[in-house]
């Protein structure tokens, strides 16, 4: 291996490419098949519950009218194709690099690798987008949830107060839910880790709140890494080196939001279309962008032209992070990368044009009227249901709390004797509604809305 530096370990290909799955160690089988176990992850994924609830969670735009705009699972898909084109480009890359290692065929599956753990990234986020996640949070940090700190553990609070979407992922992943099979949806392990994108427990999340596992699926993600080979960054075990492929799921989704995002603007004109033009052209090189004027010179409608230029420079965008990924391989497989891939482009031009709609983004589309209406009413409407199915836990003994109850799916242990279970159970049925569940159980529980009699 060439990797060598200052850190205590560096990470083996061979060891992180892994098709070992939770739950089934097992009936572990390494022989090939015509369908590889990353393939059927891939496959799982995608006739899966969860991922189907995805078309009707909200991503930034309010869940479409006349005008369609991107979903949970539409975001899903489009970052797992972009992943898997980014992930195949440095695989093609690897396998040359590595041409003498018998291992480097394994460079064959990353692809699918990727693809898989981009289709999961958003499994765990609550409904109406990111209000969603800083909704459950604050009910926890600022609203009545404050009266439960004194009996739980830092740890178990910490997981509260921090509530993160990825993190949910993995748990949803792997949680033996009741009356469902040991590791959950049983994933090779490779895929699991490729999910984590801020591997350490949440009272290392910092000023940003972002971490990968709560301390109930920290057993699970130490045994994953083990198996992996990836290093620990502290003698206890709740803080580890990424998973490199998880760079990649990163880069896509950074892509992919951000591009969509301005697509997406500009159908629901928030967007000029002489500024979407400006912002996409930004990417391209002054040969593609005389290319790009002869193209449009030829397409009239408006929508299509945007089309073509958002095509364009996802394309650039994919080739200049798998290049990033392969110049800082050894950094990567050491742990010494800091930052994301779109964070350390070593194309400038690339670079500022994706800061340039980064901070218009921030300034005229995640402030618009729109989203700013989708995340007040999912605020409330979360908020509430918090307050209602936390008291039922909490106070089962309540005839309201076992009319409550009774609406709540049996995977969910809402009867266990530790308070922390139950409060996790009551978020994990909070977090796998959609949108239209979600307002539909709000209104039920609030009065607002009754059964025809």
């Amino acid at each position: 291996m060439k990797c060598s530096g200052s850190t205590l370990s560096c990470m083996e290909w061979p060891r992180l490419v892994s098709s070992k799955r939770l739950g089934l160690e097992r009936y572990h089988d390494p022989r090939s098949h015509s369908r590889s176990d990353f393939q059927r992850d891939n496959d799982r994924m995608i006739f899966s519950s969860p991922f189907r609830r995805l078309q009707n969670k909200t991503q930034v735009f309010p869940l479409p009218g006349s005008i369609f705009v991107h979903n949970r699972l539409t975001h899903s898909l489009e970052v797992s194709s972009v992943g898997r084109s980014m992930a195949n480009v440095v695989a093609e890359e690897l396998r040359k690099r590595y041409a003498s290692q018998e291992w480097a065929k394994i460079f064959h599956h990353i692809g699918d690798i990727t693809a898989t753990a981009c289709l999961c990234h958003d499994l765990g986020n609550p409904p109406f987008g990111h209000s969603g996640e800083k909704a459950i949070s604050t009910f926890f940090s600022e609203r009545e949830g404050r009266a439960l700190e004194s009996l739980l553990t830092p740890h178990q609070w910490s997981d509260l107060t921090h509530f993160e979407g990825n993190a949910n992922s993995l748990r949803l992943l792997t949680h033996q839910f009741s009356g469902r099979r040991p590791g959950g949806f049983a994933m090779t392990y490779s895929a699991l880790a490729s999910i984590v994108k801020y591997p350490y427990i949440s009272t290392r999340a910092g000023s940003k709140g972002k971490f990968g596992f709560f301390s109930t699926e920290l057993p699970v993600y130490r045994r994953v890494a083990g198996e992996l080979g990836i290093p620990a960054l502290d003698e206890e075990q709740t803080s580890f080196m990424r998973h490199p492929l998880v760079y990649i799921v990163e880069a896509a989704d950074d892509i992919c939001y951000q591009i969509m995002d301005i697509e997406d603007a500009h159908k629901l004109k928030i967007l000029s279309h002489d500024d979407t033009v400006e912002l996409l052209t930004g990417f391209l090189s002054p040969e593609q962008q005389e290319r790009s004027r002869a193209t449009l010179q030829r397409v009239s409608d408006p929508n299509e032209q945007v089309a073509y230029l958002r095509s364009s420079a996802i394309g650039v965008l994919t080739e200049a992070c798998a290049r990033t990924f392969l110049d800082r391989e050894q950094e990567i497989m050491r742990g010494e990368m800091r930052g994301t891939l779109i964070g350390n482009l070593a194309d400038r031009h690339v670079a500022e044009a994706y800061a340039v709609c980064s901070r218009t983004a921030f300034a005229q589309i995640y402030h618009a009227a729109e989203v700013v209406d989708v995340e007040l009413a999912g605020h409330r409407i979360i908020n509430y249901l918090l307050q209602r199915l936390i008291e039922a836990v909490c106070h089962p003994e309540h005839y309201a709390s076992r009319l409550i109850l009774h609406k709540v799916p049996q995977q969910y242990d809402i009867a266990s004797d530790d308070l922390f279970t139950r409060i996790q159970s009551v978020l994990d049925h909070i977090s796998a509604m959609t949108d239209v569940y979600a307002l539909d159980l709000f209104r039920k529980l609030d009065g607002s809305s009754l059964p025809a009699v």
